[in-house]
């Protein structure tokens, strides 16, 4: 009885949300996280297919009018109203295998951070210039996203976690972070917890204060750090033996700005941090300290040259 009592209370929440009656927020208080997702699915999939089938139009209408019309206290939905919407759903799973509309995706730009709080708990802090995609609905089954770019994980414990790079894999259980994936630029770092990080060829487990790292597919680095975290979510950015093009690359992000090295050394090797705060103290900082001279010859293109 008891369960029959939510099922006839989730069919009527059910109804008076699509009918207007009740938000989003006012809806997930009401019913399971588990409804709140299959109601949202189903939602989303009846805006979508009648977009890409303007033929099934009429039929929406119907189903929204007849919602419409529900009074406010029915405790359960007619037998013959539930199957339309059942099969509405059957239509609209192809139609969402198809778009993929559960689907995250969050991006930052040039000088960007954001901080997204995923469904477990767990905190991604993304930095400029980069990418975070994960499956919402699959979540529970599958935490597991994909990262193009710098990302800082404060995991909640939990089921295991794992973050795709195309330089590799990071998994952990309940932990705290750094991620940097830029093209052929792969660094991990542990800041508390246990990491496992896995690339094509390697296995590595770190513990807090481990760092690992490939550049440029040549073998991989290990240190330990005495960092808490990563100094950029701070507005400073920090390196340990780069390659001067990946500093540079990370100077264009932050500031929105384009570098011409063409006529300096570029196995030169920096050691140091960078403001996020000021342009001209930023350059100042690296190239000063590596002997560069940088001129603005027009406005956000920089070009270094050596003294």
């Amino acid at each position: 009885m008891e369960q029959q009592e939510l099922n006839n209370n989730a069919d009527r929440f059910l109804a008076q949300w699509l009918a207007g009656e009740l938000t989003d927020a006012e809806l997930k208080t009401l019913v399971s996280d588990e409804d709140f997702r299959a109601f949202l699915k189903l939602k989303r999939g009846m805006e979508a297919h009648e977009a890409l089938e303007a033929s099934t139009a009429t039929s929406f209408d119907k189903i929204q009018q007849r919602i419409t019309n529900t009074p406010a206290k029915v405790k359960t939905l007619n037998t013959s109203w539930w199957i339309g919407i059942a099969a509405s759903l059957i239509i609209l799973f192809g139609v969402f295998a198809m778009l993929r509309d559960d689907m995250v995706t969050v991006e930052t730009n040039f000088g960007e951070q954001k901080t997204i709080a995923l469904l477990d708990g767990s905190e991604v802090i993304l930095n400029s210039k980069s990418t975070l995609t994960y499956d919402e609905d699959d979540w529970e089954a599958n935490r597991t996203l994909t990262l193009d770019g710098e990302a800082y994980f404060k995991v909640k414990k939990g089921s295991t976690f794992t973050v795709k790079t195309q330089n590799g894999h990071v998994q952990v259980l309940g932990t705290q972070f750094n991620v940097n994936a830029v093209s052929d630029y792969f660094e991990v770092v542990c800041f508390e917890g246990k990491v496992g990080v896995h690339t094509q060829n390697e296995d590595y487990v770190l513990l807090p204060s481990n760092s690992v790292r490939r550049i440029n597919g040549h073998n991989i680095e290990t240190w330990d750090t005495e960092k808490q975290g990563p100094t950029w979510v701070e507005g400073e950015s920090s390196f340990k033996s780069v390659p001067l093009p990946y500093v540079i690359t990370t100077l264009e992000s932050q500031y929105n700005i384009a570098i011409d090295a063409s006529a300096v050394d570029l196995s030169q090797i920096y050691t140091g941090s960078f403001t996020h705060k000021d342009l001209n103290i930023a350059l100042k900082t690296v190239f000063g300290s590596l002997q560069i001279q940088y001129v603005e010859k027009e406005k956000g293109n920089i070009y270094l040259s050596e003294k």
